[in-house]
């Protein structure tokens, strides 16, 4: 499952890191873009592609129902459902603003350092589909991460015998392993969030306020950035 994934886009930030501390420049005089334009100056083509990401991402995400399926469980078996979805939205909220305010802080921080690259969140052109697709690439990227990373693995792993001590820490370096693309505080900052949201995933036994959150951090970010970017002095561009 986690080479089909998530285990190897963490293969593929590590040799992308490689490359950024093998150029010339500066880590924080390099860029990251986390979602560019995929057919350039044709708009139709450039949105067929950008949907067929989105699609193709969550491949695994049902290939883990299926798993689920035959061992006799279902995306219940890691609160990924609609059961409980006005609590599940009320902490999913108050998590984020907690999370993505810190989170800005210690990308800023680890910029000014050195330690980590620019990131561009969105590089789309101004099309009519560009915040709505941005709207889908942050729940892709939510269902994708916390369904794999958090959910999935952490329950195979009790299932294995693992303490919660190493599940943790497991899920805790694959999630930041696949944000190494951004830089050591991209790694680190990840690292920390992978620990929070494995602890209250435990302790709520849902992965659906984890989504929530998720969704709401990376929605803010793409669309804060493609309105603030280069118009704000104190966000790296």
């Amino acid at each position: 499952m986690l080479a089909l994934s998530l285990g190897a886009s963490g293969v593929a930030a590590v040799i992308s890191f490689t490359g950024v501390l093998t150029s010339a420049k500066p880590i924080s005089g390099q860029t990251a873009v986390i979602v560019g334009s995929r057919a350039p100056g044709r708009p139709w083509l450039d949105l067929a592609w950008q949907l067929f990401a989105v699609v193709t991402a969550l491949v695994p995400v049902a290939l883990v129902g299926h798993f689920l399926v035959r061992g006799q469980e279902s995306f219940r078996s890691i609160g990924f459902d609609l059961r409980d979805r006005v609590r599940d939205l009320g902490r999913g909220t108050a998590i984020a603003a907690v999370i993505g305010g810190a989170g800005l802080l210690f990308y800023l921080g680890a910029h000014a350092t050195g330690t980590n690259l620019t990131v561009d969140p969105s590089q789309l052109p101004d099309y009519w589909w560009r915040i709505p697709i941005l709207v889908l690439v942050s729940a892709q990227n939510a269902i994708l991460e916390e369904v794999i990373v958090l959910g999935y693995l952490n329950h195979r792993l009790d299932q294995l015998g693992w303490s919660v001590r190493q599940a943790t820490a497991t899920s805790a370096l694959l999630r930041g392993s696949y944000h190494l693309y951004q830089g050591l505080g991209g790694f680190a900052g990840n690292v920390i969030m992978g620990v929070i949201f494995t602890y209250l995933y435990r302790r709520w036994g849902r992965i659906m306020p984890l989504v929530v959150a998720h969704t709401l951090i990376d929605t803010g970010a793409l669309i804060g950035a493609t309105y603030l970017l280069g118009k704000v002095s104190w966000l790296p561009g």
